[in-house]
């Protein structure tokens, strides 16, 4: 199973109609896809299961299931699967798409493009060539998982500067 997140700021059609139309055309994923609030207007998937919110026990469950985690370039679902250890494919939102306020997740994605485990699509076209590509949904894949706190090294510099 592939879980797709938009986070719970701004729903992200742009992301969830590519992997709609992917699904659709591929017959051969599971997807399930948390996608914000749609309203009457937003984009609503018919080629995999969705839910508009899930519980923060849900999205953990849904997490730890996937064998790929579809994201847009958020910080929170980027860290959150490198918590579980999971592949993550991102899509930054982009201001000029009025997607979002700037372009904060074009530079996110940018910074983390360059960790294993975590892969970048520029925009729809490549989104799905990167889906249709087995690299990134390996499940042998070895990736650094990383702790849910601050390393003690960030955590000595705050303390350092506070203190002085």
């Amino acid at each position: 199973m592939m879980f797709l997140t938009v986070g719970n700021e701004l729903p992200f059609d742009r992301l969830v109609k590519t992997v709609d139309q992917w699904c659709g055309a591929s017959k051969q994923h599971t997807v399930f896809g948390q996608i914000g609030s749609v309203g009457e207007e937003g984009y609503k998937p018919v080629h995999f299961e969705w839910e508009e919110f899930l519980s923060p026990q849900a999205y953990q469950d849904k997490c730890a299931e996937a064998e790929l985690i579809i994201a847009h370039a958020g910080m929170g679902s980027i860290i959150t699967a490198l918590e579980v250890s999971k592949p993550v494919l991102i899509m930054a939102r982009l201001a000029a798409l009025e997607e979002h306020r700037n372009d904060h997740q074009v530079a996110t994605a940018d910074r983390f493009s360059q960790r294993k485990g975590v892969f970048v699509a520029e925009d729809e076209h490549i989104l799905i060539e990167m889906l249709d590509e087995k690299s990134c949904r390996s499940g042998n894949m070895a990736l650094e998982q990383i702790e849910p706190y601050a390393e003690e090294r960030l955590i000595r510099t705050i303390r350092n500067f506070i203190l002085s």
